[in-house]
């Protein structure tokens, strides 16, 4: 007898994480490439020990930290082990089967999965001009929608919605929730890209996640959260997988919400090497968008795969997605130069 998988397993597009290999430039995950953020370090040494034990399951003290860190109340935040483990919480409290998704295309390729585990039908709506068409995402709205996912800077792009994000808010229907995911929200310019926990810190029907794996350097840890109104976060706090997020993190995350100035100074540098690369890429004749993320993107279309395989011949590894683009990461400046000087070679290349 053979055991009955749902349908949807079939086609369920299994996850594809950045390539790694032992000594080589990794511009393909987006992590930051600072390291550990020293209060992190400090704290990891001493904590080390207490991982034989089960952590605080409600993690007390992180979900505090994070409501102090952006003044709201404890009851408004809900964690999990990463942001797209939150996004997938908040899809399991709210989706039904044969309810919708909406989401702009391409963007996180963790929504189609998480949609489809949950047991929704995805509404892919093309980006324009690599940005979020919001107006399009606002006319793909039906009665069956049940989530709106905003990813702003969006990944892999980089582009990002400004001020016209409170006018796309203001046209979803009520009983439908919006998700805002702020994974990069520290390297985007705050003239450019509202603050969304601003904004719509009061909306009921508005969550924002966000992360430490990225500007907070605790990718390996993982730990996300989103800040919403307290009757959806208490449901998204119901799904969590128990103990998802040790008690290292928990500390570790705490750790890295006290260390802020570190924090910016890094992203600092990280847009201004974001900034260089992006400026010479267009010299050597590549259509680069304006980043708002720790990463440019170069749609090469069907050049992708190559282009990526002609950097990892170097030792440097970027993220292809087949027949549309590269996204790079922002690395260290000699990072970057290694990368640019294959990007030049491939820019020289003789065409057959």
């Amino acid at each position: 007898m053979t055991v009955r998988l749902r349908p949807a397993m079939a086609s369920l597009p299994a996850y594809v994480a950045g390539r790694k290999s032992p000594g080589a430039v990794v511009l393909a995950s987006n992590e930051s490439p600072y390291g550990l953020l020293p209060a992190v370090a400090a704290t990891i040494g001493r904590l080390t020990s207490g991982v034989s034990r089960y952590p605080d399951m409600t993690a007390t003290g992180l979900v505090e930290a994070i409501a102090t860190y952006h003044g709201v109340a404890p009851e408004q935040v809900a964690v999990g082990a990463g942001s797209v483990e939150v996004v997938g919480q908040i899809a399991s409290a709210v989706i039904d089967s044969g309810d919708e998704v909406v989401f702009g295309w391409r963007a996180f390729e963790a929504y189609p999965i998480i949609t489809t585990v949950a047991g929704g039908t995805s509404v892919k709506v093309p980006l324009r001009d690599h940005v979020h068409d919001l107006d399009a995402m606002a006319a793909a709205i039906t009665r069956r929608t049940r989530l709106v996912i905003v990813c702003n800077p969006n990944n892999p792009t980089g582009t990002a919605v400004g001020a016209e994000l409170s006018a796309f808010v203001e046209q979803i229907p009520d009983d439908v929730l919006v998700v805002i995911d702020e994974a990069y929200h520290h390297y985007a310019d705050p003239a450019v890209v509202p603050d969304a926990l601003l904004a719509f810190r009061d909306r009921p029907n508005v969550v924002v996640t966000r992360t430490f794996s990225k500007a907070f350097a605790l990718a390996g840890l993982r730990v996300g959260y989103c800040i919403g109104a307290s009757e959806i976060v208490t449901a998204v706090r119901k799904t969590q997988v128990p103990f998802s997020v040790s008690g290292l993190a928990q500390q570790c995350a705490i750790a890295a919400l006290g260390d802020e100035d570190e924090v910016r100074r890094r992203c600092a540098l990280t847009v201004a090497e974001r900034e260089r690369t992006a400026a010479v890429l267009r010299e050597l004749g590549y259509d680069v968008p304006a980043s708002q993320a720790n990463f440019v993107w170069l749609p090469v279309g069907d050049d992708a795969a190559p282009f990526a395989e002609h950097c990892a011949g170097d030792d440097v590894l970027v993220r292809p997605f087949a027949g549309e683009g590269v996204r790079v990461t922002t690395g260290l400046p000699e990072e970057n130069d290694r990368f640019l000087t294959l990007a030049e070679s491939w820019s020289r290349r003789p065409l057959s």
